[in-house]
């Protein structure tokens, strides 16, 4: 299956994350399909950005964001 989740980049005790869409067996920050955002919660307030056509695109092909995700999409209007 494929998921729309959060991979963690950044130092440690500082995260920030990259939306990417990924096969649900492979690792969190391992290897993913398509990279269609970003999500900083260090700064304030958190900053996100989306491809919005991208991630409708992959949602409407049967991609299933995670509850985080899903959040974060709802916060930018993308869901």
């Amino acid at each position: 299956m494929v998921k729309i989740r959060l991979r963690r980049m950044g130092a440690k005790k500082a995260p920030f994350y990259r939306i990417v869409v990924a096969d649900s067996r492979f690792p969190r920050d391992g290897r993913f399909i398509e990279e269609i955002g970003t999500y900083n919660p260090c700064v304030s307030p958190a900053v996100i950005q989306v491809d919005t056509e991208r991630a409708q695109n992959w949602i409407k092909s049967g991609a299933q964001p995670t509850d985080t995700v899903r959040a974060l999409l709802k916060k930018v209007d993308v869901l």
